[in-house]
């Protein structure tokens, strides 16, 4: 889609822009493993899910960095969840203006919102990034009728393969 004027921008939803295949770890994962899923993925924000996709929160490169101590032995002994407790963390519907999900990212001095579909679930998440390529008139071309393309939300998980004693 070609956007044209401000004014188009200001319509946008949040639907039309955001990321819909998205990385997301467990609750219970480490943060070594999330960092790695980070690394390996390119991505700065990764939505903490329960295995019934309900967002827990969205832990950060930050958050991870801000609480290292200790080796991997250490890391692999904390879990994801501990690192984000007490964070606020906004979520928006994917059928909200675009403006919204800027004001809350100012709001909550993040760069990502998680997208929630209408039962509670995970759906995408909308970066600075997604708002950026909006304004500069780089989305993807809409289909059927003015509605965002279905919602193909890839969740993927990265299991470690640990060095066992009789391996060596």
């Amino acid at each position: 889609m070609d956007v044209k004027s401000p004014s188009d921008v200001r319509d946008l939803t949040v639907g039309r822009v955001m990321s819909r295949t998205l990385v997301a770890v467990d609750p219970d994962e480490s943060p070594l493993l999330a960092w790695e899923i980070m690394r390996r993925a390119g991505v700065h924000h990764l939505p903490i899910v329960d295995g019934d996709r309900r967002l827990v929160g969205v832990l950060t490169r930050e958050d991870i960095t801000a609480r290292w101590s200790g080796g991997p032995a250490e890391q692999s002994r904390v879990r994801v969840q501990d690192l984000i407790a007490g964070h606020r963390c906004p979520r928006i519907s994917a059928r909200a203006p675009l403006r919204e999900a800027a004001a809350a990212m100012i709001g909550a001095g993040t760069a990502a919102v998680p997208v929630l579909g209408e039962s509670g679930t995970i759906v995408g998440m909308v970066t600075t990034t997604d708002i950026l390529r909006a304004v500069a008139g780089r989305i993807a071309e809409e289909t059927g009728e003015g509605e965002p393309p279905e919602l193909m939300t890839g969740m993927f998980r990265l299991v470690p393969v640990l060095p066992h004693d009789s391996w060596r």
